[in-house]
């Protein structure tokens, strides 16, 4: 029963993806090599090489990727039994990463999981530590992991119709953690990261990322994402470069090009205190208007199918 209903709740979103512009500006750098790599969903920039992370069903382990070759040239392990790894995120003034136990398909679990490892060339294992965190409004799915560069701070966006951004204490402890709701982020997100300056963020869903200022959570402006099998990662590298990442294997690691209306508020442009939304013309040169689909219908039967399932769980769930 809940592999239909998982099926019924993912069909709207796979037609919004297969909707999307297929042409968008990018710039492919690798892809990856590793077969074992085969559920990339979640994306770090470090030191010229990339990290990522299996979302559910694999074991606790991340992969180091050398993009001059698409090959692994490092891997950590540790001692835990994940439920749904679903995000990275570059640790403030470290090379360890922090990953995020956070899926939570059927909202049930009660509190989730964050564990920092280091990373790099060679066979590392072992967690430097690991959190529990707790919602304050019930359980959320979640598939998006950020870091404050600045403060160290960890903030994660729920995935549904309507997001939200929490925010962990700025100080973590053992036991459980309350997570703060500190604003909206966009449907179905699927990763996010910080900009190297801590002011500015980027959250993505399956086909289009989107902008923030920090902390003030103030939308910077939209962008639409080539198209991807199951677009699940991005990262913003230290030189202020973009890359997404998609599941399946051999999947390619993209680079891609922000539209200047945003890239002049992200480099703090005093004549453009604000890109707005993206204008109706604002199609590149490799893209025909006839592709430029909304993604609204499929968004909204998504929403109310999402709902309809919720209902039938909680009445289905053991009283």
């Amino acid at each position: 029963m809940h592999g239909l209903l998982a099926a019924l709740v993912a069909t709207p979103f796979v037609a919004g993806v297969l909707a999307a512009p297929a042409d968008r500006p990018a710039h492919p750098v690798f892809a990856f090599q590793d077969p074992e790599i085969d559920e990339s969903s979640g994306l770090v920039v470090r030191d010229g090489l990339f990290v990522t992370v299996n979302d559910s069903g694999d074991t606790a382990r991340v992969f180091v990727v050398d993009p001059a070759t698409g090959e692994t040239v490092g891997r950590t392990s540790w001692d835990a039994d994940p439920i749904d790894d679903e995000a990275l995120a570059p640790a403030a003034h470290s090379t360890d990463v922090w990953v995020g136990d956070i899926g939570d398909n059927l909202a049930d679990r009660d509190s989730i999981t964050i564990t920092r490892v280091p990373t790099g060339r060679g066979e590392l294992s072992g967690a430097v530590a690991s959190y529990r965190l707790e919602y304050p409004d019930g359980a959320h799915d979640a598939e998006t992991l950020m870091v404050d560069p600045v403060s160290g701070q960890v903030l994660i966006a729920s995935k549904g119709f309507m997001g939200s951004i929490y925010a962990a204490p700025e100080q973590l402890t053992s036991g459980t953690n309350e997570l703060k709701k500190v604003g909206e982020a966009p449907g179905i997100a699927t990763d996010g990261a910080f900009f190297p300056d801590g002011k500015h963020l980027v959250i993505r869903d399956y086909d289009s990322a989107t902008f923030y200022t920090y902390p003030g959570l103030e939308e910077v402006g939209e962008m639409t994402l080539p198209a991807q099998q199951q677009g699940e990662g991005i990262a913003v590298a230290p030189d202020g470069k973009v890359y997404v990442c998609s599941e399946g294997v051999e999947s390619p690691v993209l680079e891609v090009a922000i539209p200047d209306r945003i890239r002049s508020v992200l480099d703090g442009d005093p004549h453009h205190p604000s890109a707005g939304p993206r204008p109706a013309d604002d199609v590149p040169a490799t893209t025909s208007h006839d592709d430029d689909r909304s993604p609204w219908p499929w968004a909204i039967g998504g929403g109310a199918l999402v709902a309809i399932v919720l209902v039938l769980l909680r009445a289905l769930r053991p009283r």
